[in-house]
């Protein structure tokens, strides 16, 4: 049996530890292991056994959680990859690939020293004297732990430990008087954390009797209970407008009974579609394509190109059925958490249970029971987004990334992994079958399926040989010179809205920013009123009274009068979407009107719900960033409107086009799914951009040939490798010192082909309370790029730079 095992642990090191085993049992390789780490308790994952005996003296581990793996060989390998590759360490990648923190409960608890014993036994004697260098406060504070604790009683053969939240609650001390008090010896510190089930359950009331005396709330209750047939949910009683107190009440005569029950996690629509696959000539060679790459059980990656409408989610879904029915697995990548839902629900309509879903805005118990259903191959076909490119399946035949431009599948936290670049590697190494799928490829994606790295499939036309939308393009500069005054709404758009409102149809109009307003202007002092945190504009919340950082959350009152010179001269300029909302209930009285952005969706229920109205029929306008521009197909909108959505071409970002492009096609997609023909309205203070051009005639190719030609020029990707090398610090001081000893590192050793851009200010000086310096380095290959970030982070090493405070963002998609 091996002695010892290498453990990788979620910590910012770049290496693994070595702990001793125990000698009743044997880890597996791939399985989690606690183990204890400086002073606490951490979980990991053992990726070696071996008997090389270290030179220093090592800890044992204190239990093993798997008897077999959670991480077979193949994702073992992936990881392995991914920390390379990304420069992260091994502990952070293994922690994001697996969803369990549920089965984990982190908990510190304290107990009395004998100093602390002491301390309260000479305060009783000498009186306050003997607390006099602390203030009353403290000092009343910390007598009341010594109290607490000492009155308590350990069960038998426990040492005594009253969990922090615990004894925080019972003595209302802060955790500033309790680390005190550990550092003075009078307290000892534990990190009791430990595994825990994870189960999800559910509570049940249960009718036993209906008779006896009942008041008016408990004879609701019962009423429904017996409408429900004895069986009612809990939370689906406390929904009721009766007091909490009603059901335990019931429960003490016996005339209700209160059960847990493991919790089912479902996956429901309220319009579900119908999936008779009626392929047009286009589609059935897609799929043709794909089923023939599956079949040969190697690796292949296709591009599926396809315009807005042409039905490459009804090419997934055949192609996804396929693998099922061969009794292989397959992957379902989609951008949005909330567009999971609503591909489950279709995938469920398919499949049935053998689908799984995985996204972060599920609870840690729910990540962890879809993951166990995948695990056990109760689940094969998996949708979610970036994360589930992890998934544990079995056999994997196919992975899909739709929308595969999108940025959000960019990880903007180490590990910074891209989810379509590791769905390629991933494909890889288990021959599979990856397609990257889009009406808008990234231009990597497109260059390297010219390069025949991948092979493109076209869907050049809409499903039903129906129109691609008519676009107009609205010039506000001109807008502005015949009307004298800005306007946020052109005189055509809302025309426009009105012939579709008397038409019934409906409008869909994307402003893709959020909130009212977005800068606050002193006309007096000419500043604005800035985050506390961030070098960025607070935004003005109109409906919830308050200015909010939309990078770090900051909150602050409205103000009424400047911060900096005290002028009442205070002005709310720009527009955001709660803005436009606004403006439209004011021209459109009458219209039904909704809002989709991250203010008004809080989890997945609201932007179904939301959807699901506009699709029924229920709304006449939907106005939104850009959550109302990816993936939805519904039929009755024939008219976008686009408000803005150029700004982004002012960005310091050589993809600032790219992205418009993207966005503004995207969007136009939306108009026309249906029976009648869409038309979009491009409003722009930017007509003669050729993103805008290319968009408005729905040219992707122009547009592509045009981009590269630049990109080439500038040596951008995908004409190179290329990564944002960020230092970051709350003192300025250090942020210039780090920054400059690392530029000079760097004109010391230049590396063949390594061109570096830099130091200089990011173009967001100040993120969350820390001052921002970058590089961006190009390189000819990811190799040579690799090794030169490798060796400054050494170099960073031997200048005491923390690890944490320089972020390495291989592939980096924003340099802001």
């Amino acid at each position: 049996m091996p002695e010892f095992c290498d453990v990788a642990l979620p910590v910012p090191l770049d290496m693994v530890f070595t702990y001793r085993v125990a000698a009743e049992a044997t880890p597996v390789v791939g399985g989690r292991v606690l183990v204890p780490f400086r002073q606490q308790r951490m979980t990991g994952i053992v990726v070696e056994l071996h008997d090389r005996k270290p030179a220093v003296k090592i800890k044992t581990i204190l239990s093993i959680l798997d008897v077999s793996p959670v991480l077979d060989e193949q994702l073992l390998r992936l990881g392995r990859w991914i920390a390379d590759y990304y420069l992260a360490p091994l502990g952070d990648v293994f922690r994001t690939m697996l969803p369990l923190n549920a089965e984990f409960k982190r908990a510190i608890a304290y107990r009395i020293a004998e100093e602390g014993v002491l301390a309260l036994h000479l305060a009783g004697m000498a009186g306050s004297s003997a607390r006099s260098r602390r203030t009353p406060e403290e000092q009343a504070a910390e007598f009341r732990v010594l109290d607490y604790l000492a009155a308590q009683e350990p069960a038998p053969g426990e040492a005594l430990q009253v969990r922090e939240e615990t004894l925080r609650s019972a003595t209302g001390v802060s955790k500033l008087i309790l680390s005190g008090m550990v550092r003075k010896k009078w307290l000892v510190r534990e990190d009791v954390s430990a595994v825990r089930d994870a189960t999800r359950t559910v509570k049940i009331a249960i009718l036993k009797s209906a008779e006896g005396k009942l008041n008016d709330n408990q004879r609701k209750l019962v009423e429904t209970l017996a409408a429900s047939g004895g069986r009612v949910p809990v939370a689906t009683l406390r929904a009721l407008e009766v007091p909490r107190a009603t059901l335990g009440t019931l429960a003490k005569r016996g005339l209700v009974e209160i059960i847990e029950e493991p919790a089912t996690f479902t996956v429901s629509r309220s319009n579900p579609r119908p999936f008779e696959f009626d392929f047009n000539k286009a589609q059935q060679s897609a799929l043709n394509c794909l089923r023939k790459a599956v079949e040969a059980h190697k690796f292949t990656g296709i591009l599926l190109h396809g315009v807005t409408g042409s039905g490459k989610t009804a090419v997934y879904l055949a192609g996804m059925r396929a693998v099922l029915e061969a009794g292989r697995s397959a992957i379902l990548l989609v951008p949005e958490i909330g567009l999971t839902p609503a591909v489950a629900a279709d995938l469920h309509q398919i499949f049935g249970d053998e689908v799984a879903i995985l996204h972060s805005a599920l609870s840690d118990k729910e990540r962890a029971q879809q993951w166990h259903r995948i695990k056990s191959g109760e689940a094969r076909m998996v949708v979610g987004t970036r994360s589930a490119v992890f998934a544990p399946v079995a056999d994997l035949a196919l992975i899909i990334v739709d929308e595969e431009h999108d940025s959000s599948y960019k990880q903007e936290e180490t590990p910074r992994y891209h989810a379509r670049d590791i769905a390629v590697v991933r494909a890889k190494m288990a021959n599979a079958v990856v397609v990257l799928g889009s009406a808008t490829p990234s231009l990597e994606s497109y260059f390297n399926a010219r390069k025949s790295k991948y092979a493109l499939v076209e869907l050049p036309d809409r499903v039903e040989q129906r129109p691609l939308p008519e676009v107009e393009i609205i010039d506000m500069r001109q807008e502005f010179q015949e009307t004298g005054q800005e306007q946020i709404i052109s005189r055509k758009l809302a025309e426009e809205i009105k012939e579709r409102f008397e038409r019934k149809e409906q409008v869909m109009i994307l402003l893709n920013r959020r909130g009212y307003s977005p800068v606050v202007l002193c006309r007096t002092c000419g500043k604005t009123l800035e985050c506390r945190d961030c070098a960025i504009s607070l935004t003005l919340h109109k409906r919830e009274h308050k200015m909010v950082c939309h990078y770090c959350g900051f909150t602050a009152p409205v103000p009424k009068s400047c911060s900096h010179c005290g002028s009442e001269y205070v002005y709310f300029l720009g527009t955001g979407s709660e803005k436009l909302e606004e403006l439209l209930h004011g021209m459109f009285p009458q219209a039904r009107i909704a809002r989709l952005d991250r203010d008004t969706v809080r989890g997945h229920e609201d932007f179904e719900r939301t959807l699901n109205a506009l699709s029924e029929g229920q709304l006449d306008l939907l106005v939104g960033t850009q959550m109302i521009a990816k993936g939805h197909d519904i039929h009755g909108v024939t008219l976008v409107g686009v408000v803005g959505a150029d700004s982004a071409l002012g960005l310091p970002d050589f993809r600032a086009a790219e992205r418009t492009f993207q966005l503004l096609t995207q969007v136009a997609g939306r108009a026309g799914r249906g029976k009648s023909p869409g038309k979009v309205l491009l409003q722009t203070f930017f007509q003669d951009h050729y993103a805008v051009q290319y968009a408005a005639r729905h040219d992707f190719a122009g547009f592509y040939e045009k981009e590269l030609r630049f990109r080439s020029w500038m040596h951008y990707p995908p004409y190179s490798a290329l990564a944002n090398v960020l230092i970051r610090s709350a003192k300025l001081e250090e942020a210039l010192q780090w920054s400059g000893t690392l530029g000079k590192w760097f004109e010391r050793n230049r590396h063949e082909g390594v061109r570096v851009l830099g130091p200089a200010a990011a173009p967001i000086l100040r993120l969350k309370r820390d001052y921002r310096y970058h590089f961006v380095l190009k390189a000819p290959s990811r190799e040579k790029l690799n090794t030169t970030l490798r060796a400054m982070l050494a170099y960073a090493t031997q200048q005491k730079i923390p690890r944490t405070q320089i972020i390495a963002d291989v592939d980096a998609l924003w340099l802001m």
